[in-house]
């Protein structure tokens, strides 16, 4: 893909302001490309001349003629938005058709026995003391995938996560099981810098490959049809601490939320205060039927 020196000069400048704002190399990798195709798409014109109507037609071919999904154009129109309003200084709106109306459906939660079962069928010790991780942390794909050898605490039993959603650090649990299994791992693989490494030593493990090895093993359980992925783990980690008696403002921490409003869609999953509340139709048809009174001889 051949630019402009202009196009380059805006990706450049675009660069800059991400690193500035402290964004996630992920988010500043995605917003990069996005911006590069859609310099590419318009290779006449000058990125500062770019307007949002000719963003909204490169919207529409990447959804019509290239059949990108609703979280591409999402990400597409985000980077624009950071391109005109942060480089530009120009306002830019985002359209709304691609964030319809929020609905509170619930997310999938698996039962323990899945989970074990998921974890049993994984054979390649890598990849199933990732999955053990990801279930006994609730730490997001990105945060594993960034895990370093050094955030593993086995003094304290804790797991140090470095620069998880809003670039915030925060502990999670270490499980003494987890330790057990990432021992072996660890005298297996020899990992270098970061704890699951990808094809080169000092690399880490692409998100992909998580993905990948999540879907195999759902494939070889049966379980591939129950709308599962990674991000399930975490919900279903939450979850079950509840189930276990854990208070939520622990919870909301371990997960790393910004407010407790967001740990409290987990009351919706658990059946820990409902598993011992009596039923009001159980009632009618247990209750003692009243005592008579025995007479004196």
């Amino acid at each position: 893909m051949t630019l402009s020196q202009w196009a380059i000069n805006a990706l450049e400048r675009t660069n800059d302001l991400l690193t500035l704002g402290h964004y996630s190399p992920d988010t500043a990798r995605n917003y990069s490309a996005q911006l590069r195709w859609l310099f590419a798409y318009y290779p006449e014109v000058r990125p500062s001349q770019i307007t949002r109507p000719m963003t909204l037609d490169y919207l529409v071919y990447l959804a019509k003629t290239l059949g990108s999904s609703r979280t591409k154009l999402k990400m597409a129109a985000q980077s624009f938005a950071f391109f005109f309003r942060q480089v530009l200084n120009k306002p830019y709106e985002v359209p709304s058709v691609l964030f319809p109306a929020h609905h509170d459906k619930l997310p999938a939660v698996m039962r323990t026995d899945e989970v074990k079962a998921i974890i049993d069928c994984i054979e390649n010790i890598k990849h199933r003391t990732l999955v053990s991780l990801l279930y006994s942390t609730g730490m997001r794909i990105s945060e594993v995938a960034n895990l370093k050898i050094e955030d593993i605490d086995s003094t304290d039993m804790r797991i140090k996560v470095c620069s998880g959603k809003g670039d915030k650090d925060r502990y999670t649990l270490l499980s003494p099981q987890l330790l057990l299994e990432l021992r072996g791992y660890y005298r297996a693989f020899k990992p270098e810098v970061y704890l699951f490494n990808g094809t080169r030593k000092g690399a880490k493990y692409s998100t992909r490959s998580i993905q990948h090895i999540v879907a195999v093993a759902l494939e070889k359980t049966g379980l591939q049809h129950k709308g599962f992925t990674v991000h399930t783990f975490r919900h279903s980690f939450a979850t079950h601490l509840l189930n276990h008696g854990a208070d939520l403002l622990t919870i909301k921490e371990l997960l790393g939320h910004a407010n407790i409003s967001q740990t409290l869609h987990y009351l919706h999953l658990s059946n820990a205060h409902t598993k011992n509340v009596v039923n009001p139709l159980d009632m009618l048809y247990n209750q003692a039927a009243p005592s008579t009174p025995k007479r004196r001889p």
